[in-house]
């Protein structure tokens, strides 16, 4: 029971506290015990909407480093040494931009096997 009480305190904060989900990435140990001691399917669910929560925070930075791959497209009348290094920057946001749309799919299917966890039980 005591096991049951913690998770959903864990659970709820996890889901209603505004900010909580950044200063999980700081220290994921509640990420970690609310995983670990996820048993119901209300856990699942919770589990499942903090992951669509942190892919939506994925696919922001997405747009972010799209906007200024954009914007260092921008580089007007600059030739040689500045151009190269826009392109640098350019290339580096798209990059950014790549890498945070996968871990925006990977949270979007953990949460998905969250779902299914919490239908299954």
């Amino acid at each position: 029971m005591k096991k049951q009480i913690v998770l959903a305190l864990v659970c709820g904060a996890l889901i209603s506290v505004p900010g909580l989900s950044l200063a999980a990435e700081h220290d994921d140990s509640l990420e970690k015990l609310a995983v670990e001691l996820a048993e119901t399917p209300e856990h699942h669910a919770a589990l499942a909407r903090h992951y669509r929560a942190k892919a939506e925070e994925a696919k922001a930075q997405v747009e972010r480093h799209e906007g200024m791959a954009h914007g260092y497209s921008n580089s007007g009348k600059m030739t040689g040494r500045k151009m190269r290094k826009r392109q640098e920057m350019r290339k580096h946001c798209a990059g950014l931009s790549e890498k945070y749309a996968a871990v925006a799919a990977e949270y979007e299917e953990l949460a998905k096997l969250h779902d299914e966890e919490a239908r299954a039980e």
